[in-house]
């Protein structure tokens, strides 16, 4: 009898970190980290998990958007499937009627990608493998049958693609063992939420150059004389030679940018991120010029390939931070990645939010391993919040990413932990605070 995929499951899960302001910035100063959390069934039994990261209400409408692709799926005979990925994302992200409701963007989009990654973790659990390793471990010639280059052609071609993973293939086994013993360089923003006070922000920038990161990021963008009170006290913490990078999470304008970021150069930022519109690139590339020698990143909120091309092409970017959930899944980002490879800008993954460490850490392995071949000025951000919630949690030793082993994608949670803060029904969810309907 043959294998199909048998059901598509969504489940609105919501923590409550509003309750210590973790992960607030100027722009979701009470976020409740959220996950629309996919699994993806087969007739045999097997599973896939991916999710999409949201920061609270609105949640229900992720889940919804997961609901209603589903039905392009169920059925699909699974060996077809995974013989096919290129073809199964653009059935997701190609349907006549439905991409009507992005196209290429937006909840819908961030859907199509939970599908996607949730069934390369099928894959990757099939293989008995991690992401990262099944990934590395193709052909050039499979990776770039992943890719769909519709709007990229003009920049990137199949044929420069193919090149760029060929140039890459000597030294792959050597990379493989070096990111199995050394790890993959980490930053932290775990010190610099907003809503921090100083003494926990002071407290907590100390504790990470003690635990061997090179680089914190700090929230920015609310209040300007804070920012400065702020960045001085975590410069004086960390000392001149840690990175210090600022997060503007969207909150200014170009000119406001530029006039902002004046104020905080005397304390030597790194990069600052997400400075204006996350679609403004030519709004990126006015405050590149202008505030160099503090480098531009963004890309956690970039709604697909198309943008992440524009903003290369335009020069607008120093960092490129690509998002495991914001795009459509997997094959959408082994684009991007070949993207930054061939403008020669470096990948520091977004991975603040639930979920995000486990499955972003894949693909910057990947790149290192397959893609780039270099881990120089590339990190992955790292939060320390809700890992425990994950049957394969992401480990850090001394500011690295410990390489995973384990099979999959890294998405899968403890049933309990769903069951727990499951919205609206969870005993720890947000329910007492936004009942489902009002």
């Amino acid at each position: 009898m043959t294998e199909v995929i048998s059901a598509v499951d969504a489940v609105d899960v919501r923590f409550p970190t509003s309750h210590e302001l973790d992960g607030s910035d100027a722009m979701n100063p009470e976020p409740d980290y959220s996950a629309a959390y996919v699994t993806v069934r087969t007739s045999t039994g097997q599973e896939g998990f991916g999710l999409a990261f949201t920061v609270g209400r609105g949640n229900d409408v992720q889940v919804a958007a997961i609901q209603a692709l589903a039905p392009l799926v169920i059925g699909l005979p699974v060996a077809d499937v995974l013989a096919d990925l290129h073809g199964f994302s653009q059935l997701l992200t190609g349907d006549s009627q439905l991409r009507w409701l992005g196209p290429n963007k937006g909840a819908i989009h961030m859907a199509a990608g939970a599908i996607v990654n949730a069934t390369w973790d099928l894959y990757a659990r099939r293989e008995r493998k991690p992401l990262w390793r099944l990934l590395a471990e193709m052909s050039p010639q499979q990776l770039v049958s992943l890719i769909d280059f519709r709007y990229l052609r003009e920049v990137l071609t199949p044929e420069e693609a193919l090149e760029i993973l060929q140039r890459a293939q000597p030294g792959r086994a050597q990379r493989q063992q070096r990111l199995l013993d050394n790890g993959y360089p980490a930053y932290t923003t775990t010190p610099g939420w907003l809503g921090y006070t100083d003494d926990k922000l002071v407290r907590l920038s100390k504790e990470a150059v003690r635990d061997g990161f090179g680089l914190i990021k700090l929230k920015v963008g609310a209040d300007n004389d804070a920012d400065v009170r702020r960045m001085a006290l975590a410069r004086e913490a960390v000392g001149p030679d840690i990175r210090i990078a600022v997060d503007a999470n969207q909150a200014w304008g170009v000119d406001q940018a530029v006039t902002w970021l004046t104020s905080l150069a005397p304390y030597d930022p790194y990069w600052i991120e997400e400075p204006t519109s996350p679609d403004d690139i030519l709004g990126h590339a006015a405050i590149r010029r202008a505030v160099a020698p503090i480098k531009v990143a963004t890309g956690e909120h970039c709604h697909n390939q198309v943008m992440f091309k524009q903003l290369l092409q335009a020069e607008a970017i120093d960092v490129l931070q690509l998002d495991a959930t914001r795009v459509a899944g997997v094959n959408e980002n082994v684009a991007i990645l070949l993207l930054a490879a061939k403008f020669g800008v470096p990948v520091c993954p977004h991975a603040g939010g639930v979920g995000l460490c486990e499955m972003v850490q894949h693909l910057a392995m990947f790149d290192y391993v397959a893609v780039s071949g270099s881990t120089d000025d590339r990190m992955i951000e790292y939060v320390d919040h809700l890992h425990q919630h994950f049957v394969d949690p992401v480990v850090i030793r001394n500011g690295h990413y410990a390489a995973p082993r384990a099979p999959g994608i890294g998405a899968r949670m403890h049933p309990e932990s769903v069951a727990a803060y499951r919205f609206s029904t969870g005993p720890q969810s947000t329910s007492a605070r936004w009942p489902v309907g009002q």
